[in-house]
């Protein structure tokens, strides 16, 4: 199956940055596995990519279920020998206030998908990576993961646990030739993104000129690819607002509480 080439392991590869991400590397070469939940999606992109060419495998996997995960390594290991690249991907937001949110569908699936799929994933890709002395693991995290937002309380937990997963990690395998990298999107012109805003009373989201397609966020894939960075902040105006949350706790404390949480609280 395309000897030679390297091999991506993307989940959440169904629809939005997954899907646009998995188009865009089939188009520059590289073999893929394709991990999803939905299988009729996942075979129409793996049909799709095939007429143009590539190699895709699709496998279907629950990434909240370890068995899954263990199959997903192990299969596209039998198929390919190899996983040169993992993209963590795979990943849901189940916004609301924090009282109101249910313990079981709403926080331990966040946790069980945004974080523990992530860390078991890639602590099954890794020893692969380390015998071959070599690989790229890529993990999707989120702005949510630098600056905590209201009605994001379990969505930003995981995100930011992502964030010090991807540290730890990058130091502790940079010795085996292995990178790590994070990227931190801002607002996302797909179905998470559209029905955040569509929650929301004051009807807030991110402006139209800072808000990314499921494309741009796949060309950013792309690039670290290539060219590995340990972060990547999109889009890069968004940098200021991690500065300002840094630097400036106080006035954006004041200003998320004046024209957010009051006016959606009705307080």
């Amino acid at each position: 199956m395309g000897e030679g080439k390297p091999v991506m392991l993307v989940t959440g590869a169904s629809s939005g940055i997954g899907e646009a991400t998995a188009r865009l590397c089939a188009q520059a070469g590289y073999r893929l596995v394709l991990a999803a939940r939905r299988s009729e999606r996942l075979e129409r992109l793996t049909e799709e990519i095939r007429l143009k060419g590539g190699v895709a495998l699709p496998v279907q996997a629950d990434l909240s279920n370890q068995a899954d995960i263990k199959h997903l390594v192990e299969y596209s290991l039998k198929q390919f020998g190899r996983i040169d690249i993992l993209l963590n991907n795979a990943g849901v937001g189940r916004l609301g206030w924090l009282e109101n949110l249910d313990p079981v569908n709403d926080i331990e699936s966040q946790l069980r998908v945004n974080l523990l799929a992530v860390i078991y994933v890639t602590q099954a890709v890794l020893p692969g990576m380390i015998q071959h002395r070599s690989g790229h693991i890529i993990n999707m995290a989120s702005l949510a993961g630098m600056v905590g937002t209201p009605t994001y309380t379990i969505y930003a937990a995981s995100k930011f646990a992502m964030r010090g997963f991807n540290e730890a990690l990058r130091r502790e395998v940079g010795v085996r030739g292995i990178r790590v990298s994070g990227i931190y999107p801002g607002g996302v012109a797909n179905d998470f993104g559209r029905q955040a805003g569509a929650r929301r009373k004051t009807g807030l989201t991110t402006p139209r000129v800072l808000r990314l397609s499921s494309e741009e966020v796949a060309r950013a894939v792309l690039r670290v690819i290539k060219r590995p960075r340990r972060t990547v902040i999109l889009p890069p105006a968004m940098q200021m607002a991690v500065w300002l949350n840094a630097a400036l706790p106080g006035l954006v404390d004041w200003a998320v509480e004046r024209w957010f949480v009051r006016p959606e609280r009705d307080l």
